[in-house]
């Protein structure tokens, strides 16, 4: 990649509850070793650093804005600070908000004003910035602001709902995207060509199969796959061959990109649902598969099914929602891994069934008579005539009983008089549904007035 920015030599030292900066040992993690040093070395990212991307633009003129960036891990958030900062000939403050307290952010302002009258500013790079509560966010407002400090924040969570309206006012946000498998490759092959920092002095091979699970295991994370690399060739000899059964061995388990409170546990979910509410099995299967693979609880899946079956199905197809309760209570029965079959069920089931959202749409168009009318009293007719009092007044005159007619019907209506002859229930033409339309329609023919 193109160099951007200047890149002057500077030491970058940490902070208060820091993360160390400080260019690894031949004893520090592969990954650590690799992390780029220079522009050119970057993979990916091209939209932010690249020769149009939105950081080369924002770092013209040495204008280094406030900034959080945002992607999953083994992106490239604290490399893309470091270099940052280096491009600007600033120092580096390094801290990590999961173990930093408004003392360290105070001590760290104090050191930034002295740098400050020397001519040199202060770029604070904030790991895990969404572990900041509000008082913390808070206690940098002001600093910001003023441009005593330059704000350099990561995190993998949604800044919209981690960080506080006015600090996000006071930066940029920059999304990171995974590394795709090309950028991943390259990786690889640094890593085992690089005698000063990868593994090049050992001359190891990796065939083919081996690198086909490391890149697609690693959900676009660099770290991981470069961690699975190293303990794939740990014990080798040099000249030995990394196969796919020794990177097999050092994935304890597919690393899949998942959180289970962040914006990709709702796009996943999201994805699950609307699969069946599509009438598409195969996603369906696929998606119920990412989450439950990645960790989720299968309860969670459970319990959209339950809310799917009721909300997009209904009485289109009236077994959808005892089936989907009972893929719910098989969970609870027998657990993960067995309930992975019944929830497989339910989900062919929902994506298979007719279509219908007539009652969510009732309720809705009820819900909303109700708060506009608030309390209508109770039709006279509808009223159980308990006392003398109550039949004085006419409670119960006029009511029909059902069971009194041969169809179960009767001429009268059931809603309070002001809303007339509302219809909520307006059932499709779809499964069941069909019948049922049918049925209401003669129901409502037999309270109409003659």
């Amino acid at each position: 990649m193109e160099e951007l920015f200047p890149s002057p030599d500077q030491r970058l030292e940490p902070g208060p509850a820091a993360v160390s900066t400080s260019r690894p040992g031949p004893d520090s993690p592969l990954a650590a070793r690799l992390r780029p040093a220079e522009w050119q070395e970057v993979l990916g990212q091209s939209s932010l650093i690249g020769p149009a991307g939105a950081l080369r633009d924002a770092t013209l003129g040495g204008n280094l804005p406030s900034m959080v960036l945002v992607g999953a891990p083994g992106t490239g958030k604290t490399t893309i600070a470091q270099l940052l900062a280096r491009s600007q000939s600033a120092h580096l403050v390094a801290m990590s908000a999961v173990s930093a307290g408004v003392g360290d952010i105070r001590k760290v302002v104090a050191e930034a004003a002295v740098r400050r009258r020397a001519g040199q500013r202060t770029v604070l790079f904030l790991d895990e910035i969404h572990h900041f509560s509000r008082t913390q966010q808070d206690a940098l407002l002001p600093h910001v602001e003023s441009g005593l400090l330059t704000l350099i924040g990561a995190t993998t969570e949604n800044p919209s709902y981690q960080l506080t309206g006015a600090l996000l006012s006071r930066v940029q946000v920059y999304d990171l995207q995974p590394l795709a498998e090309e950028d991943l490759g390259q990786l690889l092959d640094r890593a085992l060509a690089d005698e000063e920092r990868g593994l090049g002095r050992q001359h190891l091979g990796l065939d083919s199969a081996g690198r086909e699970l490391l890149v697609s295991r690693s959900g676009g994370d660099a770290r991981a796959m470069l961690n699975a690399l190293e303990r794939a060739a740990g014990g080798l000899a040099p000249g030995g061959l990394v196969t796919a059964e020794s990177v097999r061995r050092a994935l304890a388990g597919p690393h899949l990109l998942h959180d289970r409170a962040g914006d990709l546990h709702y796009q996943i979910l999201s994805a699950f649902i609307k699969s069946m509410r599509g009438s598409d099995p195969d996603a369906a299967i696929y998606w119920l598969a990412r989450l439950l693979e990645a960790g989720e609880e299968p309860s969670v899946p459970a319990r959209r099914m339950v809310i799917l079956a009721a909300e997009d199905v209904g009485l289109a197809d009236p077994g959808a929602l005892p089936l989907a309760v009972a893929a719910q209570q098989a969970v609870l029965l027998v657990g993960m891994p067995e309930c992975r079959l019944p929830l497989t069920e339910a989900a062919v089931y929902l994506a298979l069934a007719p279509k219908s959202n007539a009652v969510y749409r009732a309720y809705t168009a009820a819900s909303a008579d109700v708060t506009t009318h608030l309390s209508l009293p109770v039709p006279l007719h509808l009223r159980n005539a308990v006392t003398a009092r109550d039949r004085e007044h006419g409670f119960g005159q006029g009511y029909q009983y059902a069971h009194d007619d041969p169809e179960g019907l009767v001429g009268h209506g059931h809603l309070p008089p002001e809303l007339g002859d509302r219809r909520y229930y307006v059932p499709s033409e779809h499964g069941e549904e069909a019948r049922l339309r049918d049925l209401l329609e003669r129901i409502r023919v037999r309270r109409s007035p003659k």
